[in-house]
């Protein structure tokens, strides 16, 4: 504990892997835990819903089909709440739609650790050494629409992961990374059906895509971002002038390599010096081969690929867009992590202001850190108004 505490294998780690197959772990995974209550009420669902101040996490292409000149918001997400009461998520978010066909936005994401105490002995009466670890990100992204009905963004990421304990030779130093985001958003004009109007919508978001991470400043104790790609498409139908009904459906893959422990030697078992080996074997593979080789490198091929891939469904009811009821269910392979979760979530909005609050229910043996947890998060849009169209 005096090298190095990594609390996102201790902590988030309860959400991204357990006691399964060649789970996926990687560094700073802070940045795919949704900060929006809004996407949160619809099990992790935004790359493809319509645009929203939380875009910028989700696919900031969304932001140039805006329809407020301006947006600000705020969240809030406590995490392990049945650990501790001092582990909580924050982001901020600032766009701002510069014309009819584009919009840049900013962002700031906090994951705060809480204090922890430190004690060299078990000695209860010595004076404890308290640490706060933490992590941020900030974001800019600018967005542009191609044409009317489809649009593109590109997003930088500066990242910073302070987990390190300080030791007696004061070797302390915090984690420094970056990463880029390319995504794409379409949405289709008002369609007149028999019954109903509709709008198509679609998305995707390839993400934090960037060089790796090291506590220690060498190849060794080197981690991968938490590179991924979102695909996502969903359906409005527009019932009325007042009612609306959203279905969405989103797909997950991390573009990180799946971890390998082969029998280096064929004599039929694993020793100990052949794992670490071929955990050094994993560390050695560059972000960028690590992205083409998340496609087809599962030890099981194309049947354990496909278990890598999680998916979400959701669906989002609102009124004269000023109240809105939302439910969804996210899945992920019991051999990848187990994450299965429903969700519920509501939205009010009065004047340029919005509420939105997400509550999750675990479906797994596994627990969920945001398990009874009531996530909220607030929204103000100002300035003028653009048609969608």
């Amino acid at each position: 504990m005096r090298k190095l505490i990594l609390f996102t294998s201790c902590i988030l780690a309860v959400s991204f892997a357990s006691a399964q197959d060649r789970v996926i772990t990687t560094a700073v995974p802070f940045l795919l835990v949704s900060a929006d209550a809004r996407a949160a009420g619809m099990a992790d669902i935004g790359v493809a819903t319509s645009a929203d101040a939380f875009s910028q996490q989700w696919n900031p292409a969304k932001y140039a089909f805006s329809i407020d000149k301006q947006g600000f918001s705020m969240s809030y997400t406590p995490y392990l709440t049945d650990l501790a009461n001092d582990i909580s998520l924050g982001q901020l978010t600032y766009y701002n739609k510069i014309s009819e066909r584009s919009a840049f936005a900013t962002s700031i994401r906090y994951f705060g650790f809480g204090e922890i105490e430190l004690r060299e002995t078990g000695d209860q009466n010595e004076v404890p050494r308290k640490v706060a670890p933490n992590e941020f990100a900030l974001d800019g992204s600018y967005s542009l629409k191609l044409s009317e009905q489809f649009s593109m963004a590109v997003a930088g990421r500066y990242i910073h992961s302070n987990l390190k304990v300080v030791t007696d030779n004061g070797d302390a130093s915090a984690a420094n990374s970056f990463a880029i985001d390319v995504a794409g958003f379409y949405q289709s004009e008002e369609i007149a059906y028999n019954e109903f109007n509709g709008r198509w919508r679609a998305g995707f978001n390839i993400q934090n895509l960037g060089p790796k991470i090291s506590y220690d400043n060498d190849e060794i104790s080197t981690n991968f971002l938490p590179a991924n790609l979102k695909l996502g498409t969903g359906f409005d139908f527009i019932l009325d002038d007042y009612n609306k009904i959203a279905l969405n459906v989103e797909f997950n893959k991390l573009l990180v390599p799946t971890p390998q422990d082969p029998d280096l030697n064929g004599d039929g078992t694993i020793t100990t010096e052949e794992r670490a080996q071929n955990l050094d074997n994993y560390r050695s593979i560059g972000w960028v081969s690590g992205v083409f080789k998340s496609f087809g490198d599962a030890p099981d091929g194309f049947g354990e690929e496909a278990k890598e891939v999680t998916y979400s469904i959701g669906a989002e009811y609102s009124y004269q867009e000023s109240f809105a009821l939302r439910l969804g269910y996210f899945n992920e392979s019991s051999q990848k992590g187990a994450r299965k979760f429903f969700t519920m979530g509501a939205g009010f909005k009065y004047n340029i202001v919005k509420v939105d609050l997400s509550y999750l229910f675990s479906a797994s043996k596994v627990k969920n850190p945001l398990e009874n947890t009531l996530r909220f998060s607030l929204t103000f849009n100002f300035g003028d108004k653009y048609d969608v169209y």
